[in-house]
């Protein structure tokens, strides 16, 4: 029988693949453990963190991230990109220029890949693209700050240098092994991009996607117990946020010609909506987004925008909310406990042994954390004796990968430099825990 098997997959191996898949999936379902307690709370934990990831994540995070990145294949000028980020650029400046720009930034794991996908579609080097994608949640100065006020000055400061570290060297090491490769790509044509370097003038550029960026930030400022007292700018997040949108709304009438009656209509339905509904800001910015990519769409000269965005959406955001469900299943929300129980976590990486940081680096390495809910989690472990070194691995290892977060940028990058990016996180921040937990 397993002869016959094996001539019927050479003869349509297509057909093989597509039944093994099949008797697989069966099997999975037969033998899966319903009814006992701990896979049933899984699942649970499973649908509460999809849940919450949708109702946090993706009207604040993920869909401006989306119009943010589509803009990005539009409206920046290739030859800028090609200039400091390309792969012929400098290395010092183009590792630079991404590590800050990255650090400009306020997000999640999967809120920058939109972001990352554009400059790289844009012509970005590998490289810097890589830089780009670590610092944008590793290195954002809220999360640092926060960590040395929590956690103490020490394992701040250390996350810092180690994060902007990490950001140079990994985009370095990156581009010297695939070099040749992204030599290669720099001479392909790219197509579907709007006019190269007849677009706006820089400054305009940079106020456009400021304003953007800064609605995006704003928008996303979380609050933190006993946090230093500039943070209590989160309690005029909104008024800030608002004060940016009417100035992109200004300067889309003032430099992108827009119909300031179209324009207006919309900013007095998003005031309606606000007022009647002051508890539920998220509807006031998800209506905003889809008004704006429809009076986009309305224009011949935007429509691309539209184009590009939605691009962006449907290849990142199914795989997101599969990640998501995942890794919900398997380790839970912060503070339950998934498939793998929490015990288990804790005594693993319970002293400053290069096993337990290596642990503590893979584990962080799949675990979702939105902005910011790294710092008190790390504190719930360092308090049921977590060591330093671990702590430290999963402060920079965690942020700044996850399984959803892997999921898509094997769908920008392959498969093959996916596997090296991570590799290199995890083993960067194992060498570095390891170094802190036993000669501080």
């Amino acid at each position: 029988m397993l002869n016959t098997l094996m001539t019927l997959y050479r003869e349509n191996p297509r057909e093989g693949r597509l039944f093994a898949v099949i008797a697989l999936g069966f099997l999975a379902i037969y033998f899966i453990p319903a009814g006992t307690g701990r896979f049933d709370n899984a699942v649970l934990e499973a649908v509460y963190l999809t849940n919450w990831y949708a109702r946090e994540h993706v009207i604040l995070c993920l869909l401006p991230a989306f119009v943010i990145a589509g803009a990005m294949a539009i409206y920046i000028s290739q030859g800028s990109v090609m200039r400091y980020l390309g792969p012929d650029a400098s290395r010092p400046v183009a590792l630079g220029v991404a590590s800050v720009s990255g650090t400009l930034l306020a997000v999640c794991s999967c809120t920058v890949l939109p972001l990352f996908g554009g400059i790289y579609k844009r012509g970005a080097g590998l490289g810097p693209a890589i830089a780009f994608l670590y610092s944008g949640p590793a290195i954002n100065v809220i999360a640092i700050v926060v960590t040395s006020k929590v956690l103490g000055a020490e394992i701040g400061i250390a996350r810092g240098i180690g994060a902007i570290a990490f950001a140079i060297v990994i985009g370095l090491i990156m581009h010297l092994i695939y070099r040749r490769e992204e030599g290669e790509r720099a001479l392909k044509p790219r197509r579907g991009f709007g006019a190269d370097d007849e677009g706006k003038p820089l400054s305009i550029t940079i106020a456009f996607f400021g304003l953007m960026i800064g609605i995006l930030v704003f928008a996303n400022w979380a609050s933190v117990p006993d946090s230093p007292g500039w943070m209590a700018i989160y309690q005029v997040k909104w008024v800030i946020t608002a004060l940016l949108a009417a100035g992109f709304a200004g300067l889309l009438i003032w430099q992108w010609n827009w119909p300031p009656k179209q324009v207006l209509v919309l900013a007095a339905l998003l005031v309606t909506i606000a007022l009647l509904f002051p508890h539920y800001p998220q509807l006031t910015f998800g209506v905003g987004i889809i008004g704006l990519m429809m009076v986009a769409l309305s224009r011949d000269q935007d429509r691309e925008w539209v184009t590009q965005s939605w691009d962006f959406t449907k290849q990142i955001l199914p795989l997101l909310v599969i990640g998501v469900f995942i890794a919900g299943l398997l380790l839970g929300r912060p503070g339950h406990e998934g498939l793998v129980p929490e015990q288990w976590v804790q005594a693993a990486v319970g002293d400053n042994s290069l096993t337990s940081t290596a642990l503590a680096s893979v584990l962080g390495a799949f675990m979702y954390f939105s902005t910011l809910t790294e710092v008190p989690i790390v504190e719930a472990l360092m308090g049921a004796g977590m060591g330093k070194g671990p702590a430290l691995a999963l402060l920079l290892a965690g942020p700044a990968l996850s399984l959803p977060n892997m999921l898509v940028i094997r769908t920008v990058i392959g498969t093959q430099k996916t596997l090296v990016y991570c590799a290199l996180v995890v083993v960067m921040a194992t060498v570095s825990g390891f170094i802190y937990g036993n000669f501080q």
